[in-house]
């Protein structure tokens, strides 16, 4: 191992976390991270996270979009979500809730 490479070595410090839950926000959609290994490590001064395991991806709902819903069909929070996570459209998830037919 090179003389500049060892030293650089010594210098990490590496700490594995205890983490339920790992959530990255994209446009539009999120990964989350059911139970991942999640390690820290400081080089240098810089700070970096390696987290490793399998994900989801979900379509992101946004608040006001879940409130809208709720208003316009008197469903719950937990079905107005998931009506927007699969239809991915506001005017179709309210349709769909309210038992309306549509194409």
């Amino acid at each position: 191992m090179m003389p500049n490479l060892r030293k650089l070595m010594r210098q990490v410090k590496a700490e594995e976390l205890e983490v339920k839950e790992v959530i990255m926000r994209f446009d539009g959609k999120e990964w989350v991270f059911k139970n991942p290994t999640v390690m820290r490590m400081e080089v240098m001064g810089q700070t970096t996270f390696q987290v490793v395991g399998g994900h989801e991806e979900r379509p992101l709902v946004r608040e006001e979009d879940v409130e809208l819903v709720m208003e316009k069909t008197g469903k719950g929070r937990e079905e107005v979500v998931k009506a927007l996570e699969e239809s991915k459209d506001i005017a179709e998830a309210i349709l769909k809730l309210s038992g309306s037919p549509h194409q």
